[in-house]
C-alpha cells in the first residue's frame, strides 16, 4: 500500500504543476524561474512543459493503480534525466545551479524507483516457488 500512496503524492506533485501550465502558463512559467514565451516559443514552451508534467502524472497514476512498477520507472527516468540535463546546462552553458529543483527531481524519482521496486518484488513473493 505505501508504494502506492507514495507514488500517488508524487502524481499530484506532478499534477500541480501541470495543471497550472495549463490554466496559468504565466504562474507556471514564473514558478520555474522563466518568462511566459511569445509567439512559437509560447506554443512550444506551454505544449512540451504542459506534456512533460502531465505525461509523469498519468504515468504515476497508472503505475500506482495497476500497481505495476515499469510506469513508476518511466516517470523516475524523465525526472532523473531533468536533474542530469538541468546540471549540464550549469557546467557546460553557464546556467544558475538549480539546486531546489534538482534536489526535488532526484528525491521525487528516488521515491517512484523504491515504490516501483517494492511493487515488482511483491508479484514474485506471492507466485509459486520454483
Amino acid at each position: 500500500m505505501l508504494p502506492r500512496i507514495l507514488a500517488g503524492l508524487v502524481g499530484l506533485v506532478l499534477a500541480s504543476t501541470g495543471v497550472t501550465w495549463i490554466i496559468d502558463p504565466t504562474a507556471a512559467a514564473l514558478s520555474l524561474g522563466m518568462p511566459l514565451l511569445d509567439g512559437i516559443g509560447r506554443s512550444t514552451q506551454i505544449g512540451d512543459m504542459s506534456s512533460f508534467f502531465v505525461g509523469g502524472t498519468i504515468l504515476c497514476f497508472v503505475g500506482a493503480i495497476r500497481q505495476q512498477g515499469h510506469w513508476l520507472q518511466a516517470t523516475a527516468l524523465l525526472l532523473t534525466l531533468t536533474a542530469i540535463f538541468r546540471t549540464l546546462a550549469w557546467a557546460v552553458h553557464g546556467a544558475e545551479f538549480t539546486t531546489t529543483f534538482i534536489v526535488a527531481e532526484v528525491v521525487m524519482a528516488t521515491i517512484l524507483l523504491f515504490s516501483a521496486m517494492q511493487m515488482n518484488k511483491a508479484p514474485a513473493a506471492e507466485g509459486p516457488a520454483e
